[in-house]
């Protein structure tokens, strides 16, 4: 009998922490949510993660405080999102190098893919490479042509080792067979005003934030790794157009909270970012950074589980020689 009474009394505790569980999600949000984005103001995920937080901010009823936290190409961002209190209030942008790549480029990270509960993915990017206005190649060909001449002497700049625009030149230069030097930067915006300014020799990166630089001829892009040619990109190439169809970039940013949150809590905001994408608001942004939202379909959690499932084995592959 005394088994039974603590059964009942285990089962009647579970009951109750799951009553207050569901209570304390519905609730939710109750104060303002902090998004932390990991690069520097002014990037590809920044520009993203504060469209959606506005979005998402309207939906739940609630601000989304965006906190960028530069460093270790994302991974001293999503360090601290995986040891928040998982309630919620703090989530993460993250993309296929801070959430995949990063676990091959640092062995040691003190988080896995384990320590995350996606919520979706908000966006799907494309990467581009764009030279200094100056630079003597004024195509893709001509640019492998003199890179091959010149071994070493090239340098590209990105957002720091393990961020998607890192993974964008790692995957350039093993399709384009060239030698040239990669600068990580703390973020994309950086790197895209010292190519600007003829500091570097150019930037690899994803068009949502290249494409204004671009259109304004404060940097000439070569090549997009895109199927179709970008809307607001008409006149650079895509990869195949170039010439280079083994260049892909096709990337995502998505959303996640630190392992632990409550499932109710993650449909909350799992509901307020398909609000976000479907809004006018948002649609019209990503339009105009070359940027294309997730279909219905592809708002799931599991959705985005399995992309960094797929891009953890995709870039132990790709960044293979760097490990040795």
């Amino acid at each position: 009998m005394r088994q039974n009474k603590g059964g009942a009394r285990c089962l009647a505790a579970l009951a109750a922490l799951l009553i207050a569980t569901a209570a304390h999600a519905e609730d939710f949000p109750k104060r303002p949510i902090s998004m932390i984005v990991p690069f520097a103001a002014g990037g590809t995920s920044d520009v993203i993660a504060r469209a959606v937080a506005d979005q998402m901010g309207v939906a739940l009823g609630q601000t989304i405080v965006i906190e960028n936290v530069a460093g270790a190409g994302g991974s001293t961002a999503l360090t601290r999102a995986a040891r928040a209190e998982p309630d919620g209030y703090t989530i993460a942008i993250g993309n296929a190098g801070t959430n995949a790549a990063a676990y091959t480029i640092y062995p040691k990270l003190p988080f896995t893919p384990d320590s995350f509960a996606p919520i979706a993915v908000v966006a799907k990017t494309f990467g581009i490479v764009a030279l200094r206005k100056d630079f003597p190649a004024k195509d893709l060909r001509e640019f492998i042509d003199y890179a091959k001449k010149n071994p070493g002497k090239v340098n590209l700049g990105h957002a720091g080792v393990g961020s998607s625009n890192y993974l964008i030149c790692k995957s350039f230069v093993h399709a384009a067979g060239v030698d040239v030097t990669l600068v990580g930067y703390r973020g994309a915006s950086p790197a895209l005003t010292d190519a600007i300014g003829g500091q570097i020799d150019g930037v690899c990166d994803a068009a949502a934030s290249v494409s204004q630089a671009v259109s304004e001829k404060l940097v000439k892009g070569i090549v997009v790794g895109s199927t179709v040619r970008l809307s607001t990109l008409p006149d650079v190439p895509t990869s195949a157009d170039a010439g280079l169809p083994e260049f892909e970039a096709q990337g995502w940013n998505g959303l996640f909270a630190p392992k632990g949150t409550p499932g109710e809590i993650i449909a909350r905001l799992n509901a307020a970012a398909r609000s976000a994408v479907a809004s006018e608001a948002v649609k019209k942004r990503f339009a105009d950074l070359s940027t294309v939202a997730p279909d219905a379909g592809e708002l799931t959690p599991d959705v985005l589980e399995r992309l960094v499932t797929r891009d953890v084995e995709k870039y132990k592959k790709l960044l293979a020689d760097d490990q040795k």
